[in-house]
């Protein structure tokens, strides 16, 4: 309980919002490792998923250089909570497709390839892989990247409360 308190002692609003743009930084990066590394190729919805993460990485950034006791670096945090909220339920739907819990989108393929002739569709269709959104590439004690994308997004979101709670939110 002792070592809980220090650390929480240690939470300041920037250092939430730089804490909050490494690991913005990090979960990118390793579906950049994931994808170009290992080769686990994205499908439509993990690309969708990545969106509020490029929203986050520069407004975690800005709200870190910001006054510490501002009200804007507040408004900053609270801004990451709803990005990470829509994160989480962006990521909490594509693991719900992936369980077949609810259908995925229609159209859910590995891109639009949009080719300029019936000879270049033809040629594409020979080397495009579809990559499909009810498919799992790959799970770690049995949650999928969109399941591990809730509970990264869910942290986020909770450290940025955390740090606005422990600053007195209503305080100026």
């Amino acid at each position: 309980m002792n070592a809980l308190c220090k650390v929480l002692d240690l939470i300041t609003l920037r250092r939430a919002a730089l804490l909050i743009a490494l690991a913005a930084v990090g979960t990118i990066a390793g579906a950049q490792f994931f994808e170009h590394v290992l080769g686990i190729l994205p499908c439509e919805l993990c690309l969708k998923q990545r969106v509020p993460y490029y929203v986050a990485i520069p407004v975690a950034l800005v709200t870190a250089c910001l006054p510490n006791k501002s009200a804007t670096i507040r408004l900053g945090l609270v801004f990451l909570a709803v990005i990470f909220v829509v994160s989480a339920g962006l990521a909490a739907y594509h693991a719900g497709v992936e369980w077949k819990f609810w259908p995925g989108p229609i159209d859910c393929s590995g891109g639009d390839t949009g080719p300029a002739s019936v000879t270049d569709l033809m040629a594409q269709m020979q080397h495009i892989k579809v990559i499909s959104c009810s498919e799992a590439s790959w799970r770690l004690f049995g949650l999928s990247l969109a399941g591990w994308n809730v509970l990264i997004s869910l942290g986020l979101v909770g450290t940025a409360l955390l740090a606005l709670l422990k600053s007195g939110f209503s305080r100026r």
